[in-house]
């Protein structure tokens, strides 16, 4: 019952966020939470991010911004490599409110400007970009629509924003996946549970493409944003609980 209920929660993430450019992993984090101990979601949710992303690509190929991603991929690498190694040292929960917070301002900044895009984004910036966003997600396992606003911001929308963001994400995993099996934190059955939200993410976004050619590029953008706020508040309810009850956990630092 406990696969059943992981493939099923995995497709309908995987299928939620190829319509609405990204959040699987905050859908499948709470389901993996439930079936294993809370050091072995990161490696497992990883593993299944990895594997359904490379699907996603493969899927949508054509339409990846590979200028883009040249410019994403090298400080994505450093990022994720770090990230990977602090998250067998410490415990920083509090990041999470702070994206949780900046994704909700971002959302209300669009809303207010009524505009397509609400600050400049050049495809350099997407070389910073990756290393915080690899760094973020080796530390918590996944930063959710975090890289949202800056593909917004530049521009990309559907088919080109789902394939551009799979292939970058494709990169951070492969190397977090790498650094967790050499720091010890990867055992064959985070690999098995792994593969299970991997392997849901094949009918998923088979099913999408289904939707996405009916969908317009407004909608699609409307669906963005409400994933947005959805993860903002998600993340910051889910640190705000965790403080209200052990506020040491949450801004202390511990090995």
């Amino acid at each position: 019952m406990h696969l059943f209920f992981l493939f099923a929660v995995s497709f309908v993430a995987w299928l939620i966020s190829a319509l609405a450019g990204g959040g699987s992993a905050l859908v499948v984090l709470p389901a993996v939470g439930f079936i294993l101990d809370a050091r072995a979601i990161a490696p497992a949710v990883t593993t299944g991010m990895l594997l359904g992303n490379s699907q996603r690509v493969l899927h949508f190929w054509r339409h990846v911004d590979w200028p883009l991603t040249r410019w994403y991929l090298p400080g994505a690498v450093i990022g994720a490599v770090l990230g990977a190694y602090l998250f067998t040292q410490i415990h920083l929960d509090w990041l999470q409110l702070l994206m949780g917070v900046f994704l909700l301002v971002t959302v209300v900044t669009f809303l207010v400007s009524r505009k397509d895009r609400i600050f400049p984004v050049s495809p350099w910036h997407f070389l910073p970009l990756g290393f915080l966003y690899a760094l973020i997600s080796g530390l918590v396992g996944s930063s959710g629509p975090l890289m949202n606003p800056f593909y917004l911001n530049y521009g990309l929308l559907k088919e080109p924003m789902i394939a551009t963001k799979a292939a970058h994400v494709v990169g951070v995993h492969i190397v977090k996946l790498v650094a967790y099996g050499v720091l010890g934190v990867l055992h064959p059955q985070y690999l098995g549970y792994g593969l299970l939200i991997g392997v849901a993410a094949i009918p998923a976004n088979w099913a999408s493409q289904y939707f996405l050619d009916r969908m317009s590029d407004r909608q699609f953008r409307h669906l963005v944003l409400a994933t947005m706020t959805v993860s903002g508040l998600f993340m910051t309810w889910s640190v705000l609980g965790d403080f209200l009850i052990k506020p040491e956990v949450v801004f202390g630092v511990t090995g």
